[in-house]
């Protein structure tokens, strides 16, 4: 009997995406919901500054984890960036109950009993090399990875249709996940502003404009990609030269 219920009990849990956020009193926003709950094989992000993004992947990581055994990798610009999304894995996985168990663990890595590893990497084309057919890879901070790390990670769906997670604030007309936001294919799309999060005070975010500046608060809180201040062309410039005599620049 004993046996009977823990396996309606996995099944419920592999079936409620959401329930490790909410074991882990974490209760999901819808669009945290949403991106839990999706099937997509290719994800954009584009979240304001603490609106929960690392939170989500992180129990998304942890579903893949749990209930799709395999490999998970987390890849950020930099180690230091990497090793803090493994670490709110490591926090949410902590409040689980009956999960399964922790068989060998790093600061950077994490393999549990039913064959699952999850593994931060530092966001470089050659610390990735190597890895073969993940479950999932979640790119933190993406509009700040380099492109060549981009032409490197998706090779490694090419046999098991496994799926990619990029979450990140806009950083300028530029780089991979700029072109794949405006004129990628096939992508699926989600954005949230510091104002669709009910844990940001519009007071606090008015503080925040008056010490940032227009250009930099656009960026962080208000999802938008913005030219660099010391640009000389604007990017509607530079991309309608770039674009009369072609199709798209990214596919």
């Amino acid at each position: 009997m004993a046996s009977l219920s823990a396996l309606a009990r996995d099944l419920s849990n592999a079936l409620d995406r959401t329930r490790i956020m909410r074991e882990a009193d974490l209760p999901p926003d819808p669009w945290q919901v949403d991106l839990l709950e999706s099937d997509h094989d290719r994800h954009l992000v584009m979240c304001s500054r603490q609106a929960g993004k690392s939170t989500t992947v992180a129990g998304l990581a942890l579903n893949q984890a749990f209930y799709d055994p395999g490999l998970i990798l987390l890849i950020a610009p930099a180690q230091r960036q990497s090793v803090e999304l493994f670490k709110k894995v490591r926090e949410i996985y902590g409040r689980q109950t009956g999960a399964p168990k922790i068989v060998n663990e790093s600061a950077m890595r994490m393999e549990l009993d039913n064959g699952s590893r999850i593994i931060a990497l530092p966001g470089t084309e050659a610390t990735i090399r190597g890895y073969s057919a993940p479950k999932l890879i979640v790119i933190d901070e993406a509009s700040r990875v380099e492109d060549a790390l981009f032409a490197g990670v998706r090779p490694m769906l090419a046999t098991n249709q496994g799926r990619m997670v990029a979450l990140t604030t806009p950083y300028g007309r530029r780089g991979w996940f700029y072109e794949c936001w405006e004129h990628g294919e096939g992508w699926q799309r989600t954005k949230i502003t510091a104002h669709d999060c009910p844990r940001i005070a519009p007071d606090w975010l008015d503080n925040e404009r008056r010490m940032l500046g227009e250009w930099q608060y656009k960026q962080e809180f208000e999802c938008q990609f913005v030219d660099t201040e010391e640009q000389f062309f604007s990017g509607e410039l530079i991309e309608a030269a770039l674009r009369d005599t072609g199709g798209p620049l990214w596919m």
